[in-house]
């Protein structure tokens, strides 16, 4: 992969040296390292200039990414994706139930790791696969990719500062409030690796908003639209559990498979910048098949 990015200096950004510069735009270090160890990896009109270089107003300093070395370990092996967006820069994908996001150990190359590491070699391009959100391995929807360091390291700054904002669906079990929330600090159950529970005494802090879209009377089950002011492991399933409405199909919080076979959890909406352009964006994927039971009546439409 190869990305080159050209700046034109303004008579505002004039003065600064480039590391800088650089950092006010969202480098990190490790990137600015990086950039240092590339040949003409930074040039002012086709001459190469170091981090300490002072910029001069009309001057264009160009920057040249280079990744050659695809992810190790990560085995590439076609898989049918939905990828509903790819520019230079990001792809976001529409995953599948049953799909975890990284290799682990029992997943070496049923992940949607492997699924991209193919689509690229592919194209013949090395790729480092960096997923910016994360999901279940069974819940479905909307996932962002980075495509290089530089886009990976600004969306990471927006999670952690809460500008990239995720809508969910969820079916849970009987009718709830038509708007609510929960504020309830979640912690890992004692003794398990990946079982969670709302524990005040240990847990971190977590908040879930909810509106209720609609109720369906024949399997008492409500849609739910959620988002979330936290984004801690299996925070609305344990939420939702902890109010009196688990997420049915759900195997760890409520295994009740009469209407789905996973929990029926949808990740339906992204709001947010590009990462380089800063260009408004917003995504959506509609839900799954197996989410519609809840629906009512079935051809209820999703604001």
């Amino acid at each position: 992969m190869k990305k080159i990015i050209c700046y034109n200096i303004t008579e505002k950004q004039a003065g600064k040296s480039v590391e800088l510069f650089l950092k006010s735009l969202g480098y990190s270090k490790n990137i600015i390292v990086h950039l240092r160890n590339t040949p003409m990896g930074l040039t002012v009109s086709g001459d190469l200039v170091y981090t300490t270089y002072i910029l001069k107003a009309g001057q264009k300093l160009t920057v040249t990414l280079i990744e050659e070395q695809s992810s190790h370990n990560i085995v590439p092996v076609p898989m049918k994706l939905s990828i509903v967006y790819e520019d230079e820069d990001i792809l976001v994908v529409n995953k599948q139930a049953g799909v975890p996001i990284h290799p682990s150990q029992g997943n070496f190359s049923n992940t949607l790791a492997n699924g991209l590491a193919w689509y690229f070699q592919e194209k013949g391009q090395a790729f480092v696969y960096r997923a910016i959100n994360r999901l279940d391995r069974d819940t479905t929807g909307l996932l962002i990719v980075a495509k290089h360091m530089l886009s990976a390291c600004i969306l990471s700054a927006m999670v952690a500062s809460r500008q990239i904002h995720r809508e969910y669906l969820a079916v849970v079990r009987g009718m709830t409030l038509q708007k609510g929330q929960v504020e309830a600090p979640i912690a890992r159950v004692h003794h398990s690796t990946i079982e969670r529970c709302v524990n005040y005494a240990e847990g971190d802090k977590a908040r879930t908003f909810y509106k209720r879209l609609c109720y369906n009377p024949d399997c008492r089950c409500s849609l739910l639209s959620l988002h979330l002011e936290s984004g801690r492991t299996h925070q609305i399933r344990v939420h939702m559990k902890a109010i009196g409405h688990p997420l049915p199909g759900d195997f760890l919080y409520n295994p009740d498979y009469h209407y789905i076979r996973r929990q029926a959890l949808h990740s339906h909406r992204l709001k947010f910048s590009h990462p380089l352009t800063g260009e408004k964006m917003c995504f959506t994927a509609p839900i799954p098949e197996d989410m519609k039971f809840a629906l009512s009546p079935p051809d209820f439409e999703i604001p």
